[in-house]
């Protein structure tokens, strides 16, 4: 498995608030895509910077990209998580930033707000695939109804499940879409098997992971917990039915013993190594933590959307997308690379890597053969989300975020109530704090 997601959700390791890009805003000349020289033969050197989660993949794509371009070179330069947005800010404010920046989609929108990326609305939409990109990531890129980007990888969250495993607990799979009344009742079956086998499996002592997985839950529903406009947003915790519906449900397989005692200390360092090894029948879980299961389990394995509380899906838009900065020295050049990164031959191999495309024309019969699990992700491009927060890293990447630490006493604590009454304060403290 690359390191990508476990590692890079295991600890919040962005610890970066909107506070390191104070200072931005216009501090370079915009860039006009609309212009002439813009849409110019591009040339010379593209200095683009990644994130070191999914380095591997870029490599591979630069070394293709440079095959092709003898006249048009990529420069790479792989920036650990930890440091991007902090790094990604001070070269803007010292005038000299990378020319392309392919950076984890969630935190797009600090930068786009702080106006530093340029508008790309008018070559995006004039992409002849614009309308088969996943609407998720590009929800992350828009602001006023201008795109300041494009998507480039996909991670999605989807509910695993273990096809040998649920066949012998007599659990038919179409019942976890149903909603938590049927995902518990499979789990009391599955659970019922004994020996080594567990229902379910969380990280729940990893804030990312617990972000990843467990909020397409209240997604489904049409919710969110945060509300309002980009700037002016405020916790919606207290009323929230879904969320609570969703607390409720973790801590039902918590006490009744449907998920190992281990999750309770788990911060991610293992997240899905007992799914893949064949002991679990159900879990939340991206395909890159699944991908490198042993051949004998992987052909046991499907997935579902993950359900809301009576039903709908969702699934965690993640991944990463690609921007130009204001005063970047070769736009057209970033733009030619940004155009190859969205290409079909590149986007159809991505599943090899642990990720899934942001395309949904990618699915040709050939790909649909090759990789049928990405299918549901890309049948329902609609379902994916990722919120639009200036706080998301504050809010749920943080070891002592209020989201670990509403579900913590939500689930092993106290219970539910006492815990989504302490998180609202605390959410509306911190949106105040990074929308100043």
């Amino acid at each position: 498995m690359p390191l990508d997601r476990r590692a890079f959700l295991v600890g919040g390791l962005i610890g970066a608030s909107s506070l390191a890009l104070a200072g931005c805003a216009g501090a370079l000349p915009p860039i006009n895509s609309a212009s002439k020289s813009f849409n110019t033969k591009a040339t010379g050197i593209v200095t683009v910077w990644c994130r070191a989660a999914t380095q591997a993949g870029l490599v591979s794509l630069v070394v293709g990209f440079n095959r092709a371009h003898k006249n048009l070179q990529v420069e790479l330069t792989p920036i650990p998580d930890a440091q991007y947005v902090t790094k990604l800010a001070t070269s803007i404010r010292g005038g000299q930033p990378p020319d392309v920046v392919d950076m984890d989609d969630i935190n797009s929108t600090l930068f786009i707000y702080r106006g530093v990326f340029a508008d790309l609305t008018t070559v995006v939409k004039e992409l002849p695939y614009f309308d088969r990109l996943s609407t998720g990531h590009l929800r992350l890129l828009e602001q006023n109804n201008r795109f300041f980007g494009v998507p480039y990888l996909a991670d999605n969250s989807m509910l695993y499940y273990n096809t040998e495993i649920l066949a012998k607990a007599d659990v038919d799979p179409t019942s976890l879409s149903t909603g938590f009344t049927g995902l518990l009742d499979a789990a009391k079956k599955i659970q019922k098997l004994g020996g080594e086998i567990f229902a379910w499996t969380l990280s729940a002592n990893s804030p990312g992971i617990l972000g990843f997985t467990v909020q397409p839950h209240i997604w489904a529903t049409g919710n969110d917990m945060q509300k309002g406009r980009i700037g002016r947003q405020q916790g919606n915790i207290i009323g929230n039915d879904a969320l609570e519906q969703t607390l409720a449900f973790y801590r039902q397989l918590w006490v009744d013993g449907l998920t190992s005692r281990k999750a309770y200390s788990d911060a991610g360092a293992a997240w899905g190594a007992d799914f893949r090894a064949g002991t679990v029948g159900l879990m939340p879980v991206s395909w890159g933590s699944v991908a490198t299961a042993p051949p004998a389990i992987l052909k046991k394995i499907d997935a579902v959307l993950l359900p809301g509380p009576t039903g709908g899906s969702s699934f965690f838009d993640g991944g990463d997308n690609m921007c130009i900065p204001n005063g970047s020295a070769n736009p057209q050049g970033g733009w030619e690379f940004m155009k190859y990164a969205t290409g079909l031959d590149t986007q159809k191999n991505l599943p090899a890597g642990g990720y899934f495309p942001v395309r949904s024309d990618v699915l040709t019969p050939s790909y649909q053969r090759n990789y049928p699990i990405s299918e549901l992700p890309l049948k329902n491009l609609e379902r994916g989300y990722a919120p639009q927060t200036l706080a998301y890293n504050l809010l749920y990447n943080q070891p002592s975020s209020p989201f670990i630490t509403m579900f913590r006493e939500a689930v092993f604590g106290d219970g539910v109530t006492a815990a989504m009454k302490t998180a609202q304060p605390a959410w509306d403290r911190i949106l105040d704090q990074a929308q100043a």
